[in-house]
């Protein structure tokens, strides 16, 4: 793949003298703690990381008692135990600055369902309804450690209901309404929550999709359930022993009052899970107090929001980045959310909505840009854009000519942050920062106190070349548990059988000289034709630059005792692959990439399967090309696509 250097944008010093993370750093100087720059910062971070969170603790104004012990066992990474003493609640925190009237705006949440439906809540109206949904689930019997879920859209309900149930210390579980019921009860079934938040169904490109019977399949599947409530979305009939949102919200008592439960900062909020295309979803379980503190520190050091801000993530209920958008409440921004298509009833949807509402950080998917830039639009010609500092780009690796396109299309002063983790640690190991460059087809930066390298095949610490992304040191964010997990065999199987002491990620990575990260993609879907090792993504970047091509997968088959590389490629409409086409496609990569790039079969298909947020599937495209059972095809969004790739002639010769 080829590399450079080459810097798309710089922040001014007006602008680096403004940011949170300018402020953070001079308020280490108070302290006694000299650094000048980001360098400087990330380096201290790691050599005194109980030091950087407990004073970022303070830098952020939690609410809760710290404590004064800040780690035990540090030294085990798998057992280590940050802030032991610590007592707190997620929902106080999110709520604190609307409850302590520090705000000079009132809004709370900005809602859009496509063109169908808008509404907004004040931080009035928020605060209300938390209360009252509060006060009804203690009415239900719930308390801290019982589990509520929510098969809802990305609504401010779904925020309300989180927040009421966070509030109670109770622990968060979601999936959205997309999934098949199958799917859900794969998931709430292990989980078993006593009240479920659902709704009758939602828009999408266009249409009403009405949920009411997975609803009831799930119901009847999962017998912990004591309770439904429901939020008419479509104004549709509903099983009559559901509980209306809407009565709900308006039967409130004056007598009633917020009231929070403290939990101590290790203890579960919130149950996510993982794709399930490899087996059974893992429920991979969150801490109160590791949740909080990484998302106040991604959001106000890396992604610069402040108070009075207006944060945006294309995302849904299914996803990490959903939880990770609503923590945005407790730096005191308000919330922009939207449900739907991101291209109905056209592709500039999602840009009329940033200018409507002023949103200053815009996060989204690699696949979305990728898609704008191929069908030709350019924000910055028909947008005003005034408010955007910030577009985070996550879900996939962001491609450097993707990179030329937000600059050249969407805005020329805007920080470009292309950021990495995952669900297993609900937030980021790579990430962006509003003082540094952009780089052309790298991330910004390593995430302050994640102590992230990168081990070569000997499992040694390497800089400038291809590797494993790993974490060296223990960190807040990691995960409880995994739930059922009893003796933490599925815990430690996922994230330290491959090194010793070592967080092993499975991100095929490279770390830059200046500090910056180049992704390869997953390391369990890295090619390794002859014994080389080839990251996926470098074959995306380029033959997805093509015209003729829409998007694409690419496979190592096993064969003649190597493997060999299978590219899946859909064309747009009307083209077929044909011996000139198909040579194009191999020159490109044979002169953008290597030789060993070059894919021994090229063959086209009409659909790529994917999960539910929309990641592709390499894994289990290559168990259907080889005859396995892909063990888990509900996990996909559309199961159907994986017969295109079974019993292929061409991949027998």
């Amino acid at each position: 793949m080829t590399e450079s250097n080459t810097i798309l944008w710089q922040p001014s010093a007006k602008q680096i003298a403004k940011t949170e993370i300018t402020a953070f750093i001079q308020m280490l100087r108070k302290q006694g703690v000299i650094v000048n720059n980001f360098a400087e910062l990330y380096d201290w971070s790691i050599s005194d990381s109980q030091a950087f969170w407990s004073h970022y603790w303070d830098f952020s104004q939690l609410v809760g008692e710290k404590g004064d012990v800040i780690l035990e066992n540090g030294n085990d990474i798998e057992k280590a135990i940050w802030f032991p003493e610590a007592q707190l609640n997620y929902a106080e925190n999110l709520l604190s600055p609307f409850l302590n009237n520090r705000l000079p705006k009132k809004t709370a949440i900005v809602f859009k369902a496509e063109d169908k439906k808008s509404y907004s809540l004040s931080q009035s109206e928020l605060i209300h309804q938390v209360t009252v949904v509060a006060s009804w689930l203690k009415s239900q019997g719930i308390q801290k450690g019982d589990r509520v879920a929510g098969y809802m859209g990305n609504i401010p309900e779904t925020v309300v209901a989180m927040l009421a149930s966070t509030s109670l210390g109770a622990i968060w579980t979601s999936t959205s309404p997309d999934f098949g019921a199958q799917s859900v009860i794969e998931r709430f079934g292990q989980t078993q929550p006593k009240i479920l938040f659902t709704q009758d169904g939602y828009f999408y490109n266009g249409k009403q999709v009405d949920i009411r019977e997975k609803v009831s399949e799930i119901d009847e599947a999962i017998d912990s359930i004591q309770a439904i409530v429901n939020v008419s979305f479509l104004d549709l009939d509903v099983c009559e022993n559901y509980i209306d949102w809407f009565k709900l919200v308006s039967s409130s008592s004056s007598e009633e009052k917020l009231t929070f439960t403290a939990c101590g900062f290790n203890d579960p909020l919130f149950i996510l899970y993982s794709s399930g295309t490899t087996g059974q979803p893992k429920c991979i379980t969150h801490k109160v107090g590791g949740t909080l503190l990484q998302h106040k520190k991604e959001h106000q050091l890396h992604t610069d929001i402040k108070t009075g801000d207006n944060v945006f993530y294309f995302t849904t209920c299914g996803w990490m980045m959903w939880n990770w958008l609503v923590s945005a409440l407790a730096s005191g921004a308000s919330l922009v959310l939207y449900d739907g298509s991101p291209f109905f009833p056209t592709g500039n949807v999602l840009w009329d909505y940033i200018d409507e509402v002023g949103v200053t950080m815009f996060g989204t998917s690699a696949k979305y840009i990728d898609a704008l830039k191929k069908h030709e639009f350019s924000p910055k010609e028909t947008h005003q854009l005034t408010q955007l500092r910030t577009i985070c780009s996550t879900g996939s690796v962001l491609v450097p000519e993707s990179f030329d396109y937000v600059y050249e299309f969407i805005k020329e002063d805007v920080c470009l942050s292309s950021i990495s983790g995952g669900t297993d640690i609900i937030s980021c190991f790579v990430l962006g920062c509003a003082n540094l460059p952009v780089r052309r087809g790298e991330s910004q930066c390593r995430g302050l106190g994640m102590a992230v390298e990168v081990f070569n095949s000997k499992g040694e610490s390497v800089e400038n070349e291809k590797g494993e992304l790993v974490c060296t040191k223990t960190f807040p964010a990691q995960p409880a548990f995994f739930w059922a997990d009893e003796d933490g065999s599925k815990y430690h199987d996922a994230y330290f059988s491959e090194y010793k002491n070592v967080w092993h990620h499975g991100d095929y990575v490279k770390l830059k000289p200046e500090g910056g990260m180049i992704i390869y993609g997953r390391s369990d879907a890295t090619l390794n034709p002859g014994g080389v090792r080839i990251g996926t993504a470098e074959i995306y970047r380029h033959v997805e630059q093509l015209d003729e091509v829409i998007e694409s997968i690419v496979i190592g088959q096993d064969w003649d005792n190597d493997v060999r590389v299978v590219l899946f490629v859909v064309l747009n409409e009307g083209i077929i692959l044909d011996e000139i086409l198909s040579q194009n496609i191999k020159q490109t990569i044979c002169e953008e990439c290597t030789p060993r790039h070059v894919p021994a079969k090229i063959i086209q298909v009409t659909e790529i399967p994917r999960t539910k947020s929309g990641k592709i599937v390499e894994l289990a495209v290559r168990e259907v090309v080889h005859g396995r059972r892909v063990k888990n095809i509900n996990a996909l969004a559309n199961p159907e696509a994986l017969a295109l790739y079974q019993n292929i002639d061409e991949l027998t010769l």
